[in-house]
């Protein structure tokens, strides 16, 4: 299923450089001017040792194709070894993500972003927004599989709850230079930070996105942010029969189709649902 979603993601970015062009769209390109249709850029904020590189790379580049200027970066990546991002805590890579931001803007000239996240990018997604001073010039967050509430890694933290080791488990996560692992978890300090008052803030519009066969950010409903302005959605609300896991979100074109519609929702369409990785 991952090499059906590559071969048509392939396809996808092999003529985004050519339509965007035409198109006013852009993939990392600080000359892109946002369109009238398109007038907020698109920054993607990629998954826990990922980079901008990988993981969301295939949907900016659709997203470039159809007209967006889009953005990316890696963030909270080691000094010197820019490999893997997305270790750091996630309170050292908040201030990166705001200030790319801000980057964003004064290159493009528009007044707001759209953030588009994918597992802690999508927590980052919600949690910068909240705390980093910058909820002004968000105009939309797109959040798929946040561990908005704590995740429990498939279980295996709660695992380390009920044998009385979730400190000494903290301990080496944070040995191994994953400060976001120990953050994310149930109770972890940047959940807590997120959690503590509404996450939503005004005038930011909201959307969750989630897999129920989700096997990574467990138990999956704890992504869900259930307060006004937020809309949540499972992907099997839309194409019940989509198996996709965590990995594979971020690959999956019915999850593609779900974030556009909710990036420009006055031009919402329907869309044919295919089966997506269940890893």
């Amino acid at each position: 299923m991952v090499a059906g979603a590559l071969v048509l993601a392939a396809s996808l970015t092999t003529g985004a450089g050519q339509a965007s062009a035409g198109t006013g769209g852009g993939d990392n390109d600080a000359s892109c001017k946002p369109s009238a249709a398109h007038p907020y850029p698109v920054v993607l904020l990629h998954g826990l040792g990922a980079t901008y590189y990988e993981d969301l790379n295939f949907l900016q580049a659709d997203l470039a194709l159809k007209g967006y200027c889009t953005f990316s970066a890696t963030y909270g990546a080691y000094p010197g070894f820019p490999l893997v991002g997305g270790l750091r805590q996630i309170s050292d890579s908040a201030p990166e993500i705001a200030a790319f931001i801000h980057q964003v803007l004064a290159e493009t000239g528009a007044p707001k972003v759209d953030l588009v996240g994918h597992s802690e990018g999508a927590f980052q997604a919600l949690y910068v927004t909240k705390t980093q001073n910058v909820a002004a010039a968000v105009d939309k967050v797109v959040a798929l599989a946040p561990p908005a509430h704590g995740t429990s890694f498939a279980g295996l933290y709660s695992i380390a709850m009920a044998l009385g080791i979730q400190p000494q488990t903290q301990a080496v996560l944070d040995a191994f230079g994953c400060g976001a692992c120990s953050d994310l978890v149930t109770g972890g300090a940047a959940v807590t930070a997120l959690d503590n008052g509404p996450i939503a803030q005004p005038g930011v519009h909201y959307t969750v996105i989630t897999s129920r066969t989700d096997e990574l950010v467990t138990p999956t409903a704890t992504s869900f942010v259930n307060e006004p302005g937020v809309t949540n959605e499972y992907v099997q609300d839309t194409c019940p029969f989509d198996p996709v896991g965590h990995i594979g979100e971020a690959y999956d074109p019915n999850v593609w189709h779900l974030i556009e519609n909710a990036l420009d929702p006055q031009h919402a369409s329907g869309f044919l649902c295919v089966l997506g990785s269940p890893g």
